[in-house]
């Protein structure tokens, strides 16, 4: 890999470009130009070389023994803990108050290295030689290669079998810019989205008395009803009207609204 790969010597906070997101829910190039790994299901970290911020910029408090050693170059990832604990990496980055030791169950995913022009495989080569052994909080995230849709989904059924969210899918030619890049797909069973709380259904039944589902409204303007995926707890106390909330869902109806929709979580402003 050619060492000469190297971002100009700016300061951190003018290097970290705008953040890249997932453009495609579907391949539409050969499987085998994709690197591919595990879409990890944790709170997006932007290390500037300096600091930790989340998506929308704000600082996260991290101990300085969590970063010692992390590079004075940017770097794009997750905040993790493990699978299926989301919950969990979300509240320990919003609660500012948190004792430093419950970071040591959390990892820094390195999944981009976004100053560095060059196509991702290249990208992703670099991070790995300069970077794999820096910390035992920061981990490059594995990627590999696939040859054919048949594999491809065999490989999905295996790892949302372990727990895995699903997988991701970076082109291996593409590079990093700000917004939607088509060539990073993000591949799960399902297809989630945000909508907000417009109002809520009182509950029948077992669960009169408080929330039976919540009126929610898409960007695009679509509304619907949200009834499945609570918790008695969160329907005794629901997401409040005017928040936004994650939900899943297979596919569109002819008229637009989501199929089979069920709640997931309440997005959190981080």
């Amino acid at each position: 890999m050619p060492e000469q790969l190297k971002s100009e010597p700016l300061e951190p906070a003018q290097r970290l470009p705008g953040i890249q997101l997932a453009g495609s829910l579907e391949a539409d190039r050969p499987i085998s130009e994709y690197l591919v790994s595990e879409k990890f299901d944790g709170v997006r970290g932007r290390w500037t070389g300096e600091r930790m911020l989340t998506r929308s910029g704000q600082v996260i408090r991290l101990p300085a023994w969590f970063t010692k050693g992390f590079p004075t170059e940017p770097l794009d990832g997750e905040l993790w803990i493990a699978r299926q604990q989301f919950e969990a990496i979300s509240a320990l980055v919003r609660d500012k108050d948190a004792d430093p030791e419950r970071w040591r169950a959390v990892q820094f995913m390195v999944f981009d290295y976004p100053t560095i022009d060059s196509p991702f495989a290249e990208r992703y080569a670099l991070a790995v030689k300069r970077y794999a052994n820096l910390s035992p909080f920061l981990q490059i995230i594995p990627q590999w290669r696939i040859q054919d849709s048949q594999a491809l989904n065999a490989a999905l059924d295996e790892w949302v079998a372990q727990g895995a969210e699903g997988l991701m899918l970076h082109h291996q030619a593409a590079h990093y810019h700000a917004g939607r890049n088509g060539d990073l797909v993000k591949l799960k069973r399902y297809q989630d989205a945000e909508a907000k709380v417009i109002a809520y259904f009182e509950g029948k039944g077992k669960y009169r008395g408080m929330m039976g589902a919540l009126e929610v409204e898409t960007n695009e303007g679509i509304r619907f009803k949200l009834g499945t995926g609570f918790s008695d707890e969160q329907r005794r106390h629901p997401p409040a009207i005017g928040s936004t909330v994650t939900y899943k869902y297979y596919g569109l109806t002819h008229n637009g609204v989501p199929r089979f929709a069920s709640f997931m979580r309440v997005r959190e402003p981080l």
